[in-house]
């Protein structure tokens, strides 16, 4: 333990609070203006005017900036500036009034970390910092991956790389920050299938496309639970289904059905959708249609490095910040893709109130409290990884 950091922690947590309710108008206006991934322009700009630092321009849409020392090392803060195609339904007086919302708390990350870069302001940072606004975390192609690829954060020497992120399963304050594998490998398959169309009367005229579309959703599980290993967990989950256009007597031509895989692994997802490929295609064909799958790999697992997770909750304990069990789970986030890019740290922070409803849901809404919280993690973060840095 560090007795310096330490103290330093205090002080950056301090300064944060003394401007805490600025962070809570930020997040309220982040909040009724969302922008889905790709779209983020107007997000972003207002978070450089909340922050007043020079950013260099990446990724279309984000930005990656620094304070502190300008020479050496530095530590990266990740905040995710895209919102969801949801409809909200808070009911506040803030809420987006568009089909767009930010249903992932990305609201809260944003406000959380423009009021931790002014309250660095006020400190002897014994690094750079950061600050890394990205884009499309939400969507392929991944942002993160995008400026990973950019050379930024190898101009900046950005060693470590800290996020967070609001999390309904954890009690309210509490943060768990364990170390390992913490969320999954990820990506999405669309299946499309054809056959001819004609009328409801005469099947034996047509192909009935809707029953191989059924056949082959119903089947998905089947494929993850005859082709993985029971010992390593996999999950496909299909979130769009559709065939034809509403006409009861009408044989559509086409089916589609949109799914994501996710496992412990790329590797696994791979052959998942090579399985997928095959039995989507073997059904079609049985009932006289055909199919065809495209596939898009998505980000990596997320692997939370040791040192820093151990840090972290040394320095939490040390501040009475409440400590959750490590946050496993099948969830995916591209943060992934800076933690092959240098050892990083993913904190999961509570926001459980006891009928918390689920991340993408219409209804969640965290309160401005977790902005706190989310704040308190990234400050814990860069102490954890300002103390590795020392020991080098």
């Amino acid at each position: 333990m560090n007795e310096h950091l330490k103290k330093l922690s205090q002080q950056w947590i301090n300064e944060f609070l003394k401007t805490a309710s600025k962070s809570s108008a930020l997040r309220k206006t982040i909040h009724q203006h969302p922008q889905i991934s790709g779209e983020e322009g107007p997000t972003k700009e207002l978070m450089l005017k909340e922050m007043g630092i020079s950013f260099d321009s990446v990724a279309e849409t984000g930005a990656v900036g620094r304070i502190g020392p300008t020479i050496g090392p530095s530590i990266g803060m990740r905040g995710e500036l895209d919102a969801l195609p949801v409809q909200e339904n808070t009911n506040v007086e803030w809420a987006a009034t568009s089909n767009k919302m930010h249903a992932c708390g990305h609201d809260i990350h944003l406000a959380a970390l423009a009021g931790v870069v002014n309250a660095a302001k006020n400190i002897d940072l014994p690094f750079g910092l950061v600050p890394i606004l990205q884009p499309r975390e939400e969507t392929y192609p991944s942002g993160a991956l995008d400026i990973s690829e950019s050379g930024l954060l190898e101009k900046h020497k950005v060693s470590h790389v800290i996020g967070a992120h609001v999390h309904p399963a954890i009690q309210l304050g509490s943060i768990a920050a364990g170390s390992g594998f913490v969320n999954a490998a990820a990506g999405e398959i669309e299946i499309r299938v054809r056959g001819k169309g004609g009328h409801g009367a005469y099947p034996h005229k047509a192909n009935d496309v809707a029953t191989p579309t059924a056949q082959i959703a119903l089947g998905l599980s089947e494929v993850v639970r005859r082709n993985n290993d029971p010992m390593s967990p996999a999950v496909v989950s299909i979130g769009s289904i559709s065939v034809g256009q509403g006409a009861a007597n009408v044989l559509p031509q086409t089916g589609s059905i949109f799914a994501t895989i996710r496992s412990t692994s790329i590797e696994t997802n791979d052959e998942l959708a090579n399985q997928i490929n095959q039995f989507a295609t073997f059904t079609a064909q049985s009932l006289g249609c055909s199919a065809e799958t495209r596939y898009t790999p998505g980000e990596p697992a997320l692997v939370n490095a040791d040192s820093l997770a151990n840090k972290f909750e040394s320095y939490a304990a040390e501040i009475d910040i409440p400590l959750a069990n490590t946050m496993r789970s099948l969830g995916a986030d591209d943060f992934s893709y800076y933690g092959e890019n240098c050892p990083s740290l993913m904190c999961f922070v509570g926001v459980n109130e006891g009928d918390t409803p689920s991340l993408h849901d219409a209804e969640f809404l965290p309160p401005d409290e977790a902005i706190i919280h989310v704040a308190k993690a990234f400050i814990t973060g860069y102490i954890a990884a300002a103390d590795n840095l020392l020991e080098r």
